[in-house]
């Protein structure tokens, strides 16, 4: 394939497909190819270059069309929502149409035009339209910047790495063309994150770095209205440069918008609030300032006492109090920290605390983002390479004086994956796209730069040989290297659309530019994406790379940290995003553990949007969600991290158990154990009536005593991680307590599948369910992605027009539910383990009705300060990093 005859004919169909307003209608992608391919049969690939003014075209071959039609695919075929909006009460009573109904129609909206024509040169028309209505509500929430006294409180919600600069981007210039004067980003913990934020708003907002034009203000000759900022890509806010920028200039009668973008740092924002104090006598009553606080729930929070609140924290909102008139936003992608700020805690000198007390606003992801659901869960795991290996080289649990003289074969083999990846993008016509690559190995700076050493020796290997030997006909024999590189070739790439010799021959001239690059606090050259050289990175880092940092081009990850909680998990994921043109390429190495816990923190999350959108529909507020969060049990350590308490004797722990399910997916592989969980199921059946309802092959016991059900549940063995099962995914301890205070009947139901015949009584015969016992340790079996039910388990327990209605939609089945359920399974495991008594596993599940709106008492146990620590372990592990 010519790649330039290849990406002009595509660039022709894409200007044309742009020309288009609105969305594109079905299948016109489909004809605009079938119509560019008939104009050049008529008049031919030479007389073709002339009309779309290139100097040469050869011809294409069936399978360059068929792509160019699934890129552009990509591109236009995106579909994208509004977001979900939660106000508070006295927001409700508010104007909230006060931009969209009037200011937007009267104001001149130079910013914001000036954005949403650059946006759409790049971004899907769907997803440059939802943009602009996601910010018209956010505008609505915030506050008209004319009325003379006003403090909001809001939260934006998004995914990780899903585009929230672009969004806030937005709404800084729709709050500077409605009148906002001051406006401070405070970005991430970290200089690279505030210095790409401020290359982003230099972009979107500003116009220009160093007198040069960018983005939106390339070709702009309005000088008269550009925004004045304070900060550069490369200095943070200092008062002496501030002074320099700030002479000649009269803050109180100022035409045009001030930008601030700032590191989130204590010295930083000190001097911000000096510099300001300096400037202004008094409050600013004569300007509107919005804040806006990237990953908000990382360092914002307090979590200390209200009276002596953490520097950061007290800092934000004394910056706030300066002004009469301030919007206070924070954007965050796990906002779990924010929602728990106790919502009526406040401080004379400083102000109120920073719960978003006016509205949450969560963002849809566009169909085109590469997310947690797409990676972990509907692919069928062909992005994801378990790490098996790694113990001997980069033990997970590893101290910070660990010594490493050996990479893992699987972090050589990601490397390689890099390689190729790199080779493909540039035949595919991305030459001049940046590439990375991430290792996230660990939390300490030390081990960072002892695997960059070994990491860079492996690929100064590889680039000798390749460079010495790629061109050579017999290459992958002359080196075992380039034949490694072959073997992974085949083993990932082998249905690729360019052979490996093409490959192999890319690589060859691109190799030498591949560089590794530390990400940590001591780093001493720094990674950097400029725009007139490609860069091509291994990055190696961990907590500095985990807040809000985009890596360009990102294609493959090797991740080994080990965490509980969900927020930094998910923080942790810097593969998720936009992979135009090579999402196929993705490939992420972790351990199995871990592909299990991002499946179940995205099963979380989703059950957390579906509460968020009943809530938003039930006129609910941001204080009833933070409550429903917090008793939510898919948070249970995170959320306990979160509230520290100090001198603690005795913590309550409410758990809401409505609307949840959960099951056993952890057994105990004791033999005694497995002999007496299988005669508990026994047990409780025998003690059941005779007239079962047997629903396909399965059996459903309705209205059945609840002390039956807590016989059960004493007498069954769980295997817990800890004694309350609080962290586990059966909280068992909650469970009981529910049995116990809530004076209901359940329904019980035993399930058939497709395996051996298994007899519980002379009237009860089922077939096991066959299920892939996945790890094995000394005292537990775990069945794979921890999955003991089917989809649509828990819909036994309706009638046949509720079954049929709502599918396997789970979190609905448990809203029209009457009765909690249990669910009994006998589980056949994988044929090798056939020694397991009976070949049979007991396992269950507890499906609970209601939902996020559910009225009923929570359940609460007493949690001691020996077991308050032990859940917080994790935390001060974490804290320990010197990264």
């Amino acid at each position: 394939m010519n790649t330039t005859s290849y990406l002009a004919i595509k660039e022709h169909i894409f200007n044309n497909l742009k020309k288009i307003d609105g969305v594109l209608p079905e299948n016109k992608i489909e004809e605009e190819v079938n119509s560019t391919k008939l104009v050049i049969n008529k008049i031919g690939y030479e007389m073709f270059a002339k009309v779309i003014s290139v100097e040469f075209i050869s011809e294409l071959e069936d399978d360059d069309w068929k792509r160019i039609t699934r890129e552009l695919e990509t591109h236009f075929d995106v579909k994208m929502q509004a977001g979900i909006l939660i106000q508070g009460i006295e927001q409700q009573v508010r104007d909230n149409t006060w931009w969209t109904s009037v200011e937007k129609q009267k104001n001149k909206k130079y910013y914001w035009e000036r954005y949403k024509n650059y946006i759409s040169s790049f971004l899907p028309t769907e997803v440059a339209r939802t943009i602009d209505t996601d910010t018209d509500i956010v505008m609505n929430n915030i506050e008209n910047p004319i009325l003379p006294l006003f403090s909001r409180y809001g939260m934006v919600v998004g995914h990780v790495q899903s585009g929230k600069t672009g969004n806030y981007a937005g709404l800084v210039c729709k709050a500077a063309d409605a009148g906002y004067k001051f406006i401070v980003v405070i970005a991430g913990g970290m200089n690279n994150l505030r210095n790409q934020t401020q290359e982003r708003l230099n972009e979107a907002f500003v116009g220009h770095t160093n007198g040069v034009q960018v983005g939106a203000g390339k070709g702009d000759l309005d000088k008269v209205s550009t925004p004045y900022s304070l900060t550069t890509v490369l200095r943070d806010f200092n008062r002496h440069d501030a002074d320099r920028a700030s002479q000649g200039l009269n803050f109180e009668t100022i035409n045009v918008p001030i930008l601030i973008v700032i590191k989130k740092n204590t010295s930083t924002l000190k001097s911000v609030i000096s510099w300001l104090e300096k400037q202004y006598k008094n409050k600013v009553a004569d300007h509107a300032m919005l804040v806006i606080d990237d990953e908000s729930d990382y360092a914002s929070v307090n979590t200390k006492e209200e009276e002596d609140p953490t520097a950061i924290n007290g800092g934000i909102r004394k910056l706030l109090s300066l002004f009469s008139r301030s919007a206070y936003v924070a954007y965050t992608a796990t906002p779990y920290a924010n929602i728990f700020i106790n919502h009526e805690a406040g401080n004379e000198s400083i102000g109120r605390d920073l719960f978003p007390k006016d509205f949450i606003y969560s963002l849809d992801a566009p169909s085109n983002y590469f997310g947690a659901r797409k990676i972990f869960l509907d692919t069928n795991n062909k992005h994801l390479i378990e790490i098996t290996d790694n113990e001997d080289d980069l033990p997970i649990g590893h101290r910070k004086d660990i010594e490493i003289s050996s990479i893992p074969d699987s972090l050589k083999e990601a490397i390689e994956v890099f390689l190729l990846n790199i080779a493909i993008r540039n035949l595919r016509g991305y030459g001049n796209s940046h590439n990375s690559m991430l290792v996230h190995a660990t939390r300490f700076t030390g081990v960072h730069q002892k695997i960059a050493v070994m990491i860079t020796a492996y690929l100064e290997s590889i680039q000798e040989d390749v460079i010495v030997f790629g061109m050579l006909p017999d290459a992958r024999n002359q080196s075992f290297l380039i034949r490694a590189l072959s073997e992974t070739y085949t083993k990932y790439f082998n249905q690729n659309e360019f052979s490996w010799e093409d490959t192999l021959e890319v690589l060859t001239q691109k190799i030498s530019s591949v560089l590794v690059r530390e990400v940590h606090q001591k780093t001493t050259v720094p990674l950097e994406y400029r725009k007139d050289v490609v860069t091509n990175a291994i990055v190696i880092g961990g907590t500095s790379l985990a807040r809000g940092y985009t890596l360009e081009g990102l294609s493959v990850s090797y991740f080994l940290r080990n965490t509980v909680f969900y927020d930094t998990l998910m923080q942790m994921g810097r593969w998720f995003g936009y992979r135009s043109g090579y999402e196929d390429l993705c490939k992420i190495y972790m351990p199995y553990n871990k592909i299990v816990d991002f499946a179940e923190i995205i099963t979380a999350t989703e059950e957390l949007m579906y509460d968020f959108q009943l809530m938003s529909d039930n006129n609910m507020t941001p204080e009833k969600f933070g409550l429903a969060i917090k008793q939510n049990p898919n948070s249970a350590l995170q959320i306990t991290a979160r509230n520290k308490q100090k001198n603690v004797r005795e913590f309550n722990y409410s758990m809401r158990l409505d609307g949840k399910a959960k099951e056993t997916s952890v057994l105990s592989s004791k033999s005694n154990e497995i002999i007496n969980n299988i005669e508990c199921v026994r047990n409780l059946i025998n003690s059941l009536p005779a007239d079962s309802h047997k629903i396909n092959n399965n059996f459903l016991w309705k209205d059945v005593d609840r002390k039956l059900i807590l016989k059960f549940l004493n007498d069954f063995t769980t295997f817990q991680n800890d004694p309350l099962g609080l962290t586990a995914r059966m909280p068992i301890s909650f469970i009981k307590k529910y049995v116990q205070e809530r004076n209901e009947n359940w329904d019980i139901a035993l399930y058939s599948g497709q395996g051996e015949t298994f007899t519980i009584n002379s009237n009860i015969v089922i077939q096991k369910e066959k299920r892939k016992i996945i790890t094995k340790s000394d005292n537990n079996y775990e069945l794979q992605n921890r999955q003991v039910s089917s989809g649509n388990a828990e819909s036994i327990s309706l009638d046949d027009a509720e079954r049929k209605k709502i599918g396997t939609n789970r979190i609905e089945a448990r809203r029209i539910m009457k009765r909690p359920l249990l669910m009994l399974h006998i589980i056949e495991p994988n044929p090798e383990m056939s020694s397991i008594n009976d070949n049979a596993l007991a396992a269950f599940g507890t499906s609970f009705p209601g939902d996020v709106l559910s009225d009923t008492e929570t359940i609460t146990l007493k949690i001691n300060t020996v077991y308050y620590n032990n859940l917080l372990k994790e935390v001060e592990e974490e804290n320990e990093s010197d990264d």
